[in-house]
C-alpha cells in the first residue's frame, strides 16, 4: 500500500519524515519539487510534481491519499480516492461537501479521515478522553450541569510588542477574524460576528499558571454531539476557541478597526496588502521559537457544587526537532495514516478517533512531542 502525501508546507514535514524513515511506501507530491527535495531529499527520491491526472494514474486500491494542500483541494482529492478505492486523510475541518461523500466512501469501503492535526485534531482526542473518563467516574449523572472549554493557540515563545508572529501567510488569520462564531454561554447560544467582541481572560493550569486572552471561533455547537454530550443534558458553557497572549487585543486594535470596514473585492485586495505588511514585520525568524498552548477542560456540577473537573493541558515550543506547530500538526496526521492502513478506522467520513486504544496512542505521541502534557484534576 502506498501513501501519496500531497503538500510539503511548513506543517507537513515531521510527520512525513517519520513515515518515510519508518520504511513506509511513500510518494511525495508537491507543486514545487525543489522545496520538497530540500526538505526530504536525504530520505527519498520519490518526489513528484503535483498534478491530479498524474496522481490518479498512480493511486491503487487500498492506498492512502494525504492532503496537506489548501482546503479547496480536499474534496477533489477525496473524490479521486473514492474512485480508486483508496483512503483519504486531511488535518482540516470537515466541510459540508466532504460530509456529503460519506455514503460513497462507505460503499467503496474506504475511510475519509479529517480533523487529525493540532486544532482540529489533538483537541478532539483530549475531549474524547475527558468524556470517557467522566462517564466512567462515580460523578457521572445525566442531570449534572456541564461546562466544556477547549482553547488552543500558536504564539511566540519570546513575547514581542505585536503579541503574535506568523509562520505562514497572515491572510488566513485576517480572514478568520471576519468570521462569526457560535458557542454556549450561561445556558444560551452566543453568536458573535467578530472575535474581539467576545474576548475573555483565561488562566491556563500550567505548572506556573498563566493568563491568556481567549475567544470563541467557528461553530462550536456541532461538536457537542461529536464529543458525546447528549440532548437534554444541562450545558452551562460549551466553547471551542483561540488562545492569544495577554495584550493581543490592544496590539491588534487598529487591525480590528480596519477589518470591520472591508467588503467585497476591494476588501479582499486590502487583506492581501495587510498580509504582506504583517509578514514583513512579524514573521518568525530562523532561530525564533514558536509555542503552542492547548487546554481542554470538562466540569460537571451538581446542586451548584463541582463533582468532576479536569483539564488536559499541553505546552510545547520549537526546539532542535523543529517548530512545535509542525510537529503537532503533521505527526497526528501520520498516526491517522497508520491507523487507516491497519484498518483501525471505519469506512466513511470521520474526524479524530474516539476509540480508547487510538486515543491512548495519540496522547502517548503528543507526550513525546510536547514539553509539557498533563491531566489536571482540579478537585484533588
Amino acid at each position: 500500500m502506498t501513501i501519496h502525501w500531497c503538500g510539503t508546507g511548513l506543517s507537513a514535514i515531521p510527520g512525513l519524515r517519520r513515515l518515510i524513515a519508518d520504511g513506509r511506501d511513500v510518494t511525495v507530491w508537491n507543486r514545487d519539487t525543489g522545496k520538497a527535495r530540500a526538505a526530504l531529499g536525504d530520505l527519498t527520491d520519490r518526489i513528484r510534481a503535483f498534478d491530479m491526472n498524474a496522481l490518479a494514474a498512480q493511486v491503487d486500491k487500498g492506498d492512502v491519499v494525504v492532503s496537506m494542500l489548501p482546503a479547496d483541494w480536499h474534496v477533489a482529492l477525496a473524490e479521486l480516492a473514492i474512485g480508486r478505492r483508496a483512503h483519504f486523510v486531511s488535518s482540516s475541518y470537515i466541510a459540508p461537501e466532504m460530509r456529503a461523500l460519506n455514503d460513497a466512501a462507505k460503499l467503496a469501503g474506504v475511510a475519509l479521515v479529517n480533523e487529525v492535526g493540532l486544532d482540529p485534531g489533538i483537541d478532539h482526542v483530549m475531549a474524547h478522553w475527558l468524556m470517557a473518563d467522566y462517564r466512567a467516574s462515580p460523578a457521572f449523572d445525566a442531570k449534572n450541569t456541564l461546562s466544556f472549554l477547549s482553547y488552543c493557540g500558536g504564539i511566540p515563545k519570546n513575547t514581542n510588542a505585536f503579541r503574535y508572529k506568523f509562520s505562514w501567510s497572515p491572510a488566513g488569520v485576517l480572514k478568520a477574524l471576519r468570521s462569526p462564531s457560535r458557542s454556549i454561554r450561561d445556558f444560551s447560544e452566543l453568536r458573535v460576528d467578530r472575535p474581539w467582541d467576545a474576548i475573555r481572560s483565561y488562566t491556563a493550569p500550567l505548572p506556573q499558571p498563566e493568563t491568556f486572552e481567549v475567544y470563541p471561533n467557528r461553530d462550536s455547537l456541532p461538536f457537542m454531539a461529536e464529543y458525546g454530550i447528549e440532548p437534554g443534558w444541562p450545558v452551562r458553557e460549551f466553547v471551542r476557541g483561540t488562545l492569544r497572549l495577554n495584550g493581543w487585543t490592544d496590539a491588534w486594535s487598529d487591525i480590528f478597526e480596519e477589518i470591520e470596514t472591508l467588503e467585497g473585492p476591494e476588501g479582499d485586495a486590502r487583506i492581501e496588502e495587510m498580509s504582506a505588511e504583517l509578514w514583513a514585520q512579524n514573521a518568525y525568524g530562523e532561530d525564533d521559537p514558536d509555542r503552542v498552548v492547548m487546554c481542554v477542560s470538562l466540569k460537571a456540577e451538581r446542586e451548584g457544587r463541582a463533582v468532576y473537573h479536569k483539564t488536559y493541558v499541553m505546552d510545547a515550543w520549537g526546539d532542535a526537532r523543529g517548530t512545535a506547530m509542525s510537529r503537532l500538526v503533521s505527526e497526528p496526521v501520520a498516526l491517522a495514516v497508520e491507523a487507516v492502513l491497519a484498518q483501525e478506522i471505519a469506512a466513511g467520513v470521520s474526524a479524530a478517533p474516539s476509540d480508547a486504544h487510538l486515543v491512548a496512542r495519540w496522547m502517548q505521541t503528543v507526550d513525546r512531542l510536547a514539553q509539557h502534557l498533563q491531566v489536571v484534576d482540579h478537585l484533588g
